[in-house]
């Protein structure tokens, strides 16, 4: 129920200018997009662990603002940790499925679901300008093939994915955490791909990359110690960036000033023990 009733009509806003960012007065308890993604969807309903993202406040422009109150409800998930998904409802197939963890702008999930679009992309971030943009490079696109998640990728895994129902995961340029002292926070740990291989199908493709060389070799010792996978390269090192990953221009300008950039490729290898089953609900 509305608490200004009574009040004098306030005057109409001015018409949004495209590419210029929202500045909308909120009042206290007001949703920063009400028919968007939440601020927090899994509240405290989870125990506060160390966590390997830090939510961005950034500006949201007029275009994904509109991306977001008109595409949320129909593309948008709030990782809220309460239910667990039907992937093949949430797509409208039963498609592969393909979980994102990171995406930035979008500009690469966009590109690999247009050329791919009989594979299904979950896409999940906390960055609320990179959701809207996704979003509207999505709608733009007529890409079917993408749902956009909203929160911790951990809860979705442990919470609301079932067994065995992901083709594959992607995690591009994920927060290196350079700090000693922060390494703890970073994504790719033994007690991440544990509960990432619970909801991998045998044979499912891990993909990683990362333009921060200590990780990299971190990330390839972690997976190549872990059971439940194994490197698709014979040598057992890092992969030439598959044809599938697009080249983003934050990468290019990377490798124009000398960066290195490392994949690594490997696969969930066939079931042996489920006594590691993570406990759902």
């Amino acid at each position: 129920m509305s608490d200004s009733l009574n009040l004098p009509e306030a005057p109409s806003p001015a018409p949004h200018t495209p590419g210029v960012p929202v500045r909308h007065t909120r009042t206290k308890g007001e949703p920063r997009f009400p028919d968007g993604p939440r601020a927090d969807p899994a509240g405290s309903h989870f125990e506060r662990r160390i966590r390997s993202f830090q939510p961005r406040r950034s500006r949201v422009t007029a275009g994904q603002a509109d991306a977001l109150q008109r595409l949320w409800p129909k593309w948008g998930l709030d990782i809220d940790g309460q239910r667990v998904l039907d992937l093949g409802e949430l797509f409208g197939n039963d498609n592969p499925v393909v979980l994102e963890i990171g995406f930035g702008m979008g500009e690469a999930t966009a590109q690999m679901a247009a050329a791919d679009p009989d594979t299904n992309i979950l896409a999940v971030d906390v960055h609320t300008p990179g959701q809207g943009n996704l979003l509207g490079l999505a709608d733009r696109g007529a890409l079917a093939n993408v749902r956009v998640g909203n929160g911790d990728a951990i809860i979705l895994l442990r919470e609301m994915l079932t067994p065995d129902s992901l083709d594959g995961l992607r995690v591009y340029f994920p927060d290196p955490w350079p700090k000693k002292r922060h390494h703890k926070r970073r994504l790719i740990q033994p007690e991440f791909l544990t509960l990432a291989a619970t909801r991998l199908r045998p044979g499912a493709l891990v993909h990683c990359a990362t333009d921060w060389e200590p990780y990299a070799e971190q990330m390839l010792e972690v997976l190549t110690a872990h059971p439940d996978f194994e490197n698709t390269q014979a040598d057992g090192g890092f992969a030439a960036r598959p044809r599938f990953r697009p080249l983003t221009r934050f990468e290019g300008q990377g490798l124009d000033k000398g960066h290195v950039v490392n994949d690594l490729l490997f696969r969930r290898v066939p079931h042996q023990n489920r006594s590691h089953e993570p406990h759902q609900g």
